[in-house]
C-alpha cells in the first residue's frame, strides 16, 4: 500500500502522519487489495472567523477509486470521521466483489 500524506496551510507533523496511518490500517484490515492512498489534510478560514480543519482522501482499489472527504474544527476528528467513511464504502465495495449466489441444487428423478 503506498501511503502519501500532505499539507496543504499546514506542516504534517510526525504525530499526526501516524496517527493518520494507524487509522488507515483498519481499512487495510477490512480489505487488503489496497493499491494507493493519498491523503490531504488542509487548515481553512471561512467566513464565519474559525478554523475549519479538512481531511481528503483518495484511494485506489482494485477494481475502483473512492474519495471522501470530512470537515471539523478538530483535526482529529476530520480524521476519524473520514476513516469511518471510507471503511463503509471499502466494505461495500468488498462486498459488490463476492459472489453471494449459490449454485442450484441438482434434481434427482
Amino acid at each position: 500500500m503506498n501511503l502519501t500524506i500532505s499539507g496543504h496551510h499546514l506542516e504534517v507533523t510526525p504525530a499526526l502522519r501516524s496517527y493518520v496511518t494507524t487509522k488507515l490500517d483498519r481499512i487495510k484490515r477490512h480489505f487488503d487489495q489496497v493499491v494507493d492512498v493519498k491523503v490531504i489534510l488542509t487548515v481553512e478560514k471561512p467566513k464565519e472567523k474559525e478554523l475549519r480543519q479538512k481531511a481528503e482522501c483518495n484511494i485506489h482499489v482494485k477494481g475502483t477509486d473512492m474519495f471522501a472527504e470530512c470537515a471539523h474544527a478538530d483535526l482529529y476528528a476530520a480524521v476519524d470521521e473520514l476513516v469511518d467513511i471510507l471503511d463503509r464504502q471499502v466494505v461495500r465495495h468488498k462486498d459488490r466483489l463476492q459472489s453471494h449466489h449459490h449454485e442450484a441444487s441438482k434434481r434427482l428423478m
